[in-house]
């Protein structure tokens, strides 16, 4: 998802050389603190990644995240399912500061914008009202049965 050249920061101080990140790691960032988020339920991904963490390969943390760099102007779009009930615009806010926040405190790095995209709502799982041992219900489940397990 990332351009495949890497940011070099900019220091004040004289240095002993340059510091780059590769864009990679903006998006690790990036998709570790929206999912810190309450209210957040996951990041939207790839059939590729999703068919990797269901065979127990490595996590993608920067799923659901896409780096843009023109002209030294870097820009998130961030891509996300949210839990069911949630407040949208107060939720999307706090993804847009958090992650203005943590790309800021560890790269020193200005985005120029935070772009959220909620890709759907993901509802609680209810408890199945059917009892997979009696399917059809016609199984009376109160008949008392004697040792040999013949019903009396």
């Amino acid at each position: 998802m990332a351009d495949s050249s890497n940011i070099t920061l900019q220091t004040k101080e004289p240095s002993l050389g340059q510091i780059q990140i590769a864009p990679e790691v903006l998006e690790i960032i990036v998709g570790i603190a929206v999912s810190q988020i309450d209210g957040v339920n996951r990041m939207r991904g790839t059939i590729s990644s999703s068919v990797n963490e269901l065979f127990g390969r490595k996590k993608n943390l920067g799923k659901g995240v896409k780096l843009t760099i023109v002209d030294s102007q870097i820009s998130v779009d961030v891509y996300a399912y949210l839990d069911y009930g949630v407040s949208v615009p107060k939720v999307a806010l706090a993804i847009q500061d958090k992650v203005k926040q943590q790309i800021l405190f560890m790269t020193d790095l200005a985005l120029s914008e935070v772009n959220v995209h909620i890709t759907g709502i993901v509802t609680e799982k209810t408890e199945s009202a059917i009892d997979p041992n009696n399917l059809f219900g016609d199984e009376d489940t109160t008949a008392d049965e004697n040792e040999d397990g013949e019903e009396s």
